[in-house]
């Protein structure tokens, strides 16, 4: 009975090395990080919807008041966007934010050049209220769909 508490004990503490917590927590900084990219990109536990460009499309004709929203930049924005789209970038729509309240309880579709700042733009606006619809691939995949944009 001593020898197998014995081996064990040397077994737990071989493993207790201090390079072999170094590496432990190297892979949990890398998890955690994943997990919290992962969870900004709204590829776990998104609290919105993502839609294709073709049904954006096909949204924005039923409904013409419906408020199309462009998180790009205003450089971004110049080169070319959706018919009647609103410009807000994502480095600035906590601070407005208020101006959006009109829209609590309504769909929205948000896009931004690839999908991803309209992934996080969309989170901020569901904690809002605002039910908001992420277009898929942003205005990349619009155009690669052959749907225009105004200039």
């Amino acid at each position: 009975m001593a020898n197998t508490q014995n081996f064990y004990l040397t077994r737990v503490k071989g493993l207790m090395t201090k390079k072999n917590l170094l590496n432990a927590g190297y892979y949990l900084a890398i998890i955690v990080v994943a997990v919290y990219v992962a969870y900004i990109k709204g590829w776990i536990f998104p609290n919105y919807t993502s839609i294709s460009p073709q049904a954006a499309s096909l949204m924005i004709q039923q409904n013409p008041t419906m408020t199309v929203l462009d998180v790009r930049t205003p450089e971004e924005f110049a080169q070319g966007h959706l018919q009647g789209a609103v410009l807000l970038p994502v480095q600035v729509l906590e601070e407005n934010l208020p101006q959006l309240a009109p829209l609590k309880g309504k769909k929205i579709v948000v896009y931004c050049h690839s999908g991803n700042r309209s992934g996080v733009a969309a989170r901020v606006l569901a904690d809002e209220g605002i039910i908001p619809l992420n277009m898929e691939g942003g205005i990349s995949a619009w155009q690669a769909a052959g749907l225009s944009v105004v200039r």
